[in-house]
């Protein structure tokens, strides 16, 4: 249990980050959010598989309180790494690339 009157550890206190967001499907349509603090490591972290049904990214600022979907421009530069390495698209990423292109 959390003590009231210390910071949340999953929120950052007091720090100007953008953090990024996964939702990534799992089973029976349950869709699980998993926080990243770097977008390079967030699109490397897809395209290496880490994520089973990855459904939408997004990016939100915990100083400034705002929130973007980003899963086309994601989506956008997973294609163009794949085709700068002259790789197919993975599977697994297939739907979520073609749903966001």
């Amino acid at each position: 249990m959390l003590d009231a009157g210390l910071p949340s550890p999953i929120v950052p206190y007091g720090a100007d980050q953008t953090l990024f967001v996964v939702i990534d499907r799992r089973g029976e349509a349950t869709e699980v959010p998993v926080e990243r603090s770097d977008l390079e490591t967030t699109i490397g972290e897809l395209v290496a598989g880490c994520f089973n049904d990855p459904v939408k990214v997004l990016s939100f600022n915990t100083l400034e309180h705002w929130m973007k979907d980003i899963s086309t421009d994601v989506a956008g530069e997973i294609r163009a790494r794949c085709e700068i390495d002259g790789i197919e698209l993975p599977d697994y990423l297939s739907d979520f690339v073609e749903g966001h292109s």
